[in-house]
């Protein structure tokens, strides 16, 4: 594999490219055999479901990165025959229309598609399925400005209408090949990421119920939990200061050095603070309440905090504040909420969520052990980070022919 500068470019649609590349269209011949978006068929006819041929939805791009090995929903060949929809061949290109524009991925079996979904089957003399999915990936920004123009989606004619590079068959080979090879590290970082996540979960589950070497429990209204562990109500541990909380709009935000803080963590960088010190900022509205979900998060320092982020802070002696943060984040906090449009978890509600409260060193071991996994998640997060943008970098350079790359003796 060699790899060299491009110093010849021309202007184009696209952005400037090597002088020797095509600007195609996805519908040109040369690109692809057809371009073509599906149908689902009737939910009410139940000899169309339950069948053996994969059908995919948004819902089934959306579960994965790059490639797709099955489907949510199966139809029968009856379906296939009696509905608009169609097979697209293994190895083409599904691009997602609606909801989730531009989603793209390979499918690695042959599948019937959605009305939302665009399918791409490629001209394989001309064009390597996997470049195919980089060119589009990094040539999106027509979807984008697609559904600002127009209406909040994409149709099949704006799919067949974009245009991509079109450099030698060898080179996108050898471009896919190191893209690829970047997919394939991130892939392995998103593993360790879901195992810690599973490590973390089952962790959580045992100690915030279980506790750390207990062997008598007793029944209380929440479960069965150690024998010396008490239930109280949050309001009798904590302290609410709540009442320190400006809310400021993003276009009135002066620029500055202190976190600006919502619902789900920080937000923004002000100049100014409303809180100083170590607090449990839990959600009021717009956040995550579910079991396991990151419901809350602490703030060290100096912060301000809008008006959809409860401040709280253990009382000292009592409650420590990371065990708090991991308590209610592993406490389903969904039947505490008011309100069904945008749900709502207030003021008076917080108060009366029961708490666990173990011996104040309890609490401080149980907290180490998680804040531990919490880290090493932290480290593997922050590494596929800088995969995605080695990722990103690449694609800017191969993708418009500033570094150019060729497998020898490849055509």
């Amino acid at each position: 594999m060699k790899f060299y500068k491009e110093n010849d470019f021309k202007e184009t649609q696209i952005g400037r490219i090597p002088k020797d590349w095509k600007v195609v269209k996805l519908e040109d011949n040369e690109v692809s055999y057809l371009i073509k978006s599906g149908s689902t068929p009737s939910r009410n006819k139940v000899d169309y479901w339950n069948g053996t041929i994969p059908f995919v939805t948004i819902g089934d791009m959306t579960k994965t990165i790059k490639y797709l090995y099955d489907t949510e929903s199966k139809i029968t060949e009856f379906a296939l025959k009696n509905s608009n929809t169609f097979l697209v061949a293994k190895d083409s290109i599904l691009l997602s229309m609606y909801g989730t524009i531009g989603k793209i991925v390979i499918n690695k079996i042959a599948t019937a598609i959605s009305q939302n979904i665009a399918g791409i089957i490629p001209n394989r003399e001309n064009v390597d399925v996997e470049f195919l999915h980089y060119a589009l990936m990094h040539f999106s920004f027509q979807f984008k400005s697609a559904k600002i123009i127009t209406l909040k989606h994409l149709d099949i004619q704006m799919v067949k209408n974009t245009k991509i590079p079109l450099p030698p068959l060898n080179e996108q080979r050898a471009i896919a090949e190191i893209l690829s090879t970047v997919d394939e590290a991130i892939q392995k970082i998103d593993e360790m990421i879901a195992k810690t996540e599973r490590l973390k979960k089952g962790l959580m589950q045992e100690l915030l119920t279980k506790g750390i070497g207990h062997k008598e429990f007793k029944d209380t209204e929440i479960g069965r939990i150690p024998k010396d562990w008490e239930v109280v109500k949050l309001e009798k541990v904590i302290e609410i200061w709540d009442k320190y909380r400006i809310p400021v709009k993003e276009q009135d935000r002066k620029p500055g050095s202190f976190p600006y803080c919502g619902a789900n963590g920080i937000i923004d960088y002000v100049n100014g603070y409303t809180h100083d010190g170590e607090f449990v900022l839990l959600a009021e509205d717009g956040g995550f309440f579910g079991s396991f979900e990151n419901s809350a998060y602490i703030m060290r320092g100096r912060f301000w905090a809008n008006n959809h982020v409860h401040i709280l802070k253990a009382i000292e002696g009592v409650l420590i504040n990371e065990f708090l943060m991991f308590y209610l984040n592993f406490m389903n906090l969904v039947p505490f909420l008011t309100g069904s449009t945008r749900p709502k978890l207030t003021q008076e509600d917080l108060k009366r969520i029961p708490v666990l409260l173990p011996s104040l060193s309890e609490q401080q071991k149980i907290a180490e052990i998680l804040s531990t996994v919490d880290k090493k998640l932290e480290i593997e997060r922050k590494e596929k980070a800088k995969l995605e943008r080695i990722k990103q970098g690449l694609m800017d350079l191969l993708l418009t022919g500033k570094i150019r790359v060729r497998i020898e003796g490849v055509k």
